[in-house]
C-alpha cells in the first residue's frame, strides 16, 4: 500500500496513525494539517475559505511534490515518520525545511505526545539557517524588530499580543494556525514550534518575491481590515478615568474653544455600577443620550469601555453562571481575576455568551447612540496567568485560549453590522490572527511611562503590522505614572506625542500622577481617576507643539485615507519597516529605530533622553526632503539632523506630500 498518494487536490501521507495533508489554499501558499489516530479537521480559527486552486502534484515511493503557484512542497520518506517536508520557491530555491530524522538520533520533526486522559502535546522542528531574518510575530514588549534568535511565548498578556505569522528574509511567509498556549523557539540550530495542548498540526506557508507580496498573500487569506472611518485619521482624547458625563463634556468644549480638532474621545472603565453591568452608573451618567448628541454636535464621537470581565456582584452575573455562559476554572472556585471584587470572563468561545454581552451593550450603548467600543482585557487579563486552569466551550484556555481576544473583537463586529454599521472599529488590547477582518485597532496595553518603554513601542507597532494587524496604536506617554508637572516626563511626553502622529491611530492615554479618590453618594469608594492628560496639561509651551502636531495630523488626512484604504484593500501595514519598502538595500534589513509611514514619508522618532539630533539612513535611489523645514537630500547615505523638542525628524520621498512642508 503507497504510504504517500495523492488525492482530490491534494498530497496525502498515512503512517502509524498519522495523516498527513498538503494541500493549496490561496494564492502560491499551502497548508499543512496532521493528526494522529483521526481525520485532521478543518478548522477556520482564522484562515479563510479559498476558491480552489489547481495544484500540480506527482507522486512518487520516495519523494512526492505538490506545487500551487510559486511554492513548492516536498514530501520524503521518512523512516520514524511518515514524511519529512521541505519547501521550495518556484526557482527552487530552500525556503525551510523539517528538521529531519537526524541519521541515529531518531528524532521526529512532527512529535505527538499524549496527554493523559486529554489531547497531545505537539512539537514541530524546522532547520535554521543563521543568516536568516525574522519579522512579525506580533506584539512583545522588547527590543528585538528583527526576531531571529529569540524565544517567544504563544500567550496573551496584558501589553503581550501574539499573533503567529512571520515573514522571513529569505522569501517566504509563515502562519502557525493554532490557538493553543505554547512557545516558539528561532534557534541558530533549530526552529520549534510547541503547543501545550491540541488536537492537531496546522500551519500554512507561502512563497513570494517581495514582503509586500508576501504580506498581501497572508491577507488574503486571513481576511483584511474595513476601511478606517473618517474619524480614525485624526487625533483621540484619552485618559483614566473621566468619571462623569460632566468631565468629557467639558474636555471635548475646551478642545472646540481652543481650536484643538478633536475626533474621538474616550470614556473608560467603571463608568458602570458593577464589573459585568455593561451600562452606564447613573449617578455619574444620567444623561447619556445628551451627552452623545453634544459630543456631536461638537464633531466628537464617544467611545466607551467594555470588559469581558463579570464580578460576583454584578447584576447579570447570576443568570450568566445559570446559562454558562462564564469561564470556568478546572479546580476550585470560579475565580479568575481579583481587581476591585471577585470576578470572572465571558466566555466569547461560546455564541450565546456573545450574543448575550452584545444584547446587553446594544440596549445599554447602541440604543443611546454609541457606536465606538474600547475592548479592554481582551486577552483575558487573568490575575495568574495559570492558562491550563480554564476551560471554555471550544476547550481549555491552554488549548484555545489565543483565539479569545479574536472572538471578543469578533461579537461587537457582527453585532455592530447587524444595526447597520458599516465600518465598525473596535480599541481591544490583544489581538490574534483574523483579528484585523472585526475590525481590531491594537493597543500596546498597560505599558509604563519612560524611555526604555517607549523604544520598545516602534519594534512592537512595526512587527503587529507585520503579523497582519495594521490599525495599532499605543498610549502616547506611556500608562502607568507620569505626572504632568514633572519637567522630565514632560519631554518624553512631547516625544511620544510627535510619534504618534505617524502612527496609523493618533491617541493620547495615561494614568497620571497625582491620582484622585472618587466617592458615591452612598459612601462607596469608586476607581481612581488619574491626574490631567490633556494637551493643555504639559505647560503652555508644549501646549503649542502639541496642538501643532495635531494639526499636522488633521494636514495628513489625504494621505493617511491612502494608507488605510491600502490596508483594507491589499492588507499592507500602515506602519512598515524600512526593508518593507527597499528589500533591495541589506542595511534596511537591521533598521529598528526609523521606519516608514506608508511608501511616501521616513519617520525617525526621537528616543533618547536629552536627544537633540540623530542619525537617519536615507535609502539610495531617491530623494529625501525633511518635512519641517524643506531641505533635501540625496539618497544612499546616513545623515544627522537636528531635532530640537518641537521637531520630530520626518523626510518625504521624492516629490511626494509637499504641501506638507513647514506645518511643524
Amino acid at each position: 500500500m503507497e504510504r504517500m498518494f495523492q488525492e482530490a487536490n491534494r498530497l496525502v501521507c498515512r503512517w502509524d496513525g498519522e495523516t498527513l495533508i498538503v494541500e493549496p489554499w490561496g494564492e502560491n501558499g499551502l497548508r499543512v494539517r496532521s493528526a494522529m489516530l483521526r481525520e485532521p479537521e478543518d478548522t477556520d480559527y482564522a484562515l479563510l475559505p479559498q476558491e480552489r486552486a489547481e495544484a500540480v502534484i506527482t507522486v512518487g515511493e520516495e519523494r512526492s511534490e505538490i506545487r500551487n503557484g510559486k511554492i513548492i512542497g516536498v514530501m520524503e520518506k521518512g523512516k520514524n515518520s511518515g514524511a519529512v517536508l521541505s519547501f521550495y520557491n518556484s526557482e527552487g530555491k530552500l525556503l525551510l525545511a523539517e528538521a529531519g530524522e537526524g541519521g541515529a538520533l531518531n528524532r521526529r520533526s512532527r512529535f505527538f505526545k499524549p496527554v493523559i486522559g486529554g489531547d497531545y502535546q505537539l512539537a514541530v522542528t524546522f532547520a535554521s539557517d543563521p543568516e536568516e531574518k525574522l519579522y512579525g510575530m506580533g506584539q512583545y514588549q522588547q527590543d528585538f524588530l528583527n526576531i531571529k534568535y529569540c524565544n517567544l511565548e504563544l500567550a496573551q498578556r496584558n501589553s503581550q499580543a501574539s499573533v503567529p505569522f512571520l515573514l522571513s528574509s529569505l522569501g517566504y511567509g509563515f502562519l502557525w494556525h493554532n490557538p493553543a498556549v505554547g512557545r516558539v523557539s528561532f534557534g541558530a540550530n533549530t526552529t520549534e514550534w510547541f503547543a501545550q495542548s491540541t488536537k492537531q498540526l496546522d500551519y500554512w506557508i507561502t512563497a513570494g518575491d517581495t514582503p509586500d507580496e508576501i504580506e498581501c498573500a497572508y491577507s488574503a487569506v486571513t481576511g483584511r481590515v474595513p476601511m478606517m472611518p473618517e474619524y480614525g485619521l485624526g487625533f483621540w482624547q484619552c485618559k483614566l478615568r473621566y468619571w462623569n458625563q460632566e468631565q468629557i463634556l467639558s474636555v471635548a468644549e475646551t478642545y472646540h474653544q481652543k481650536g484643538i480638532k478633536l475626533d474621538v474621545i474616550v470614556c473608560d472603565f467603571f463608568h458602570w455600577p458593577r464589573m459585568g453591568d455593561f451600562r452606564f452608573d447613573e449617578e455619574f451618567f444620567p444623561d447619556p443620550e445628551g451627552m452623545v448628541k453634544r459630543l456631536e454636535e461638537l464633531g466628537v464621537q464617544l467611545m466607551v469601555s467594555v470588559w469581558p470581565e463579570v464580578a460576583w456582584t454584578s447584576e447579570n452575573y447570576e443568570e450568566m453562571k445559570q446559562k454558562g455562559l462564564l469561564v470556568k476554572a478546572e479546580k476550585g472556585i470560579d475565580l479568575a481575576k481579583l481587581f476591585n471584587e471577585n470576578s470572572t470572563f465571558t466566555d466569547v468561545t461560546n455564541p450565546q455568551a456573545r450574543d448575550y454581552l452584545w444584547e446587553k451593550c446594544r440596549k445599554n450603548y447602541l440604543e443611546k447612540g454609541i457606536r465606538l467600543f474600547w475592548l479592554d482585557e481582551a486577552e483575558p487579563g487573568f490575575t495568574t496567568y495559570d492558562y491550563d486552569n480554564y476551560r471554555c466551550r471550544m476547550g481549555t484556555q491552554a488549548q484555545v485560549g489565543n483565539l479569545y481576544p479574536q472572538l471578543f473583537t469578533r461579537t461587537f463586529y457582527e453585532g455592530l453590522r447587524r444595526e447597520g454599521v458599516e465600518t465598525p472599529v473596535n480599541l481591544v488590547r490583544c489581538a490574534w490572527v483574523g483579528s484585523q477582518r472585526y475590525g481590531a485597532l491594537v493597543w500596546s496595553g498597560d505599558i509604563h511611562s519612560d524611555w526604555k518603554t517607549f523604544r520598545r513601542q516602534v519594534c512592537a507597532g512595526l512587527n503587529m503590522g507585520i503579523a497582519g494587524i495594521p490599525w495599532w496604536t499605543t498610549d502616547i506617554g506611556g500608562f502607568t505614572g507620569g505626572n504632568p508637572e514633572d519637567a522630565a516626563f514632560r519631554q518624553l511626553l512631547v516625544r511620544w506625542f510627535e510619534w504618534g502622529t505617524f502612527c496609523p491611530v493618533m491617541r493620547l492615554h495615561g494614568d497620571r500622577l497625582p491620582a484622585e479618590r472618587v466617592t458615591g453618594k452612598d459612601g462607596r469608594q469608586h476607581q481612581h481617576t488619574g491626574g490631567p492628560n490633556e494637551v493643555w496639561s504639559f505647560g503652555e509651551e508644549n501646549e503649542k507643539i502639541l496642538a501643532a502636531y495635531i494639526r499636522l495630523r488633521d494636514a495628513m488626512r489625504p494621505y493617511t485615507r491612502r494608507l488605510m484604504e491600502e490596508a483594507h484593500r491589499y492588507g499592507r501595514p500602515v506602519m512598515r519597516p524600512m526593508f518593507y519598502e527597499f528589500p533591495g538595500q541589506e542595511c534596511c534589513w537591521e533598521m529598528k529605530e526609523q521606519y516608514m509611514f506608508g511608501s511616501d514619508m521616513l519617520v525617525a522618532p526621537v528616543l533618547y533622553e536629552d536627544a537633540t539630533e540623530r542619525e537617519v539612513y536615507l535609502p539610495e535611489g531617491h530623494t529625501w526632503t525633511l518635512l519641517h523645514d524643506g531641505t533635501a537630500y540625496e539618497g544612499g547615505q546616513t545623515v544627522s539632523v537636528k531635532a530640537p523638542l518641537s521637531v520630530i525628524p520626518v523626510f518625504l520621498r521624492d516629490s511626494s506630500c509637499r504641501e506638507l512642508i513647514g506645518r511643524i
